[in-house]
């Protein structure tokens, strides 16, 4: 098998306490890093912000990628641009900038460090549809190409290589990994619930 895959569900997964709410790790890299030491290249999460403003946590030297799930958000930096987000809406900024919200959310949190690279991407999979992603090679300057999916809603399907079937409920995730040099991945991404439609947010990594 030229790649490997854990599935976290929403059962196993910590939720802890921060000033503005609460925040629940899906994944981290390497595993046995630690959020508070800081001695991680990357860090997926998920928060609700309770409070109508908060304050994020000063992170030097991370670029953070924040997508909304429910509610909306605005976001200011530095006391001075504003950015607003609705559901699936996405927003990429410095770690180290004084970074205020202002709304009552839930969000979906990429976190890297330098020499990282990623991106987020909403997937809407209306019922009785399906999505493919093809993984090709990625640039040689990176060794670890890292794709994790998060159902926001409904149940989805994953097919891999057409060799390997999982499913995923509303919370669950999925975080596939592989040498950025290997041959290409093929994930197939089909709907199975009864719902209407499933939404599942895409984390690619490389590091």
């Amino acid at each position: 098998m030229s790649y490997s895959i854990k599935v976290i569900k929403k059962h196993e997964q910590i939720t802890a306490a921060w000033s503005g709410g609460t925040t629940t790790q899906l994944a981290i890299y390497p595993e046995n890093a630690e959020y508070n030491k800081r001695n991680f290249l990357w860090r997926i999460s998920t928060a609700s912000i309770q409070d109508e403003q908060s304050l994020f946590t000063c992170l030097p030297d991370f670029w953070r990628k924040l997508m909304v799930i429910e509610g909306e958000v605005i976001l200011e930096y530095e006391g001075s641009r504003q950015v607003g987000l609705t559901p699936y809406e996405q927003e990429s900024f410095s770690g180290g900038w004084v970074t205020r919200s202002m709304g009552k959310v839930t969000d979906f949190n990429l976190i890297t460090a330098a020499g990282c690279r990623g991106e987020l991407e909403a997937l809407f999979i209306k019922k009785g549809t399906s999505r493919e992603i093809d993984c090709h090679k990625d640039d040689v300057e990176f060794s670890l190409v890292t794709e994790a999916f998060y159902c926001t809603e409904g149940q989805v399907r994953f097919s891999i290589n057409e060799d390997q079937s999982l499913w995923l409920e509303k919370g669950d995730i999925c975080v596939l990994s592989r040498r950025a040099s290997l041959d290409k991945v093929n994930i197939k991404i089909s709907h199975s619930g009864n719902e209407s439609a499933a939404y599942v947010i895409r984390a690619h990594i490389v590091s």
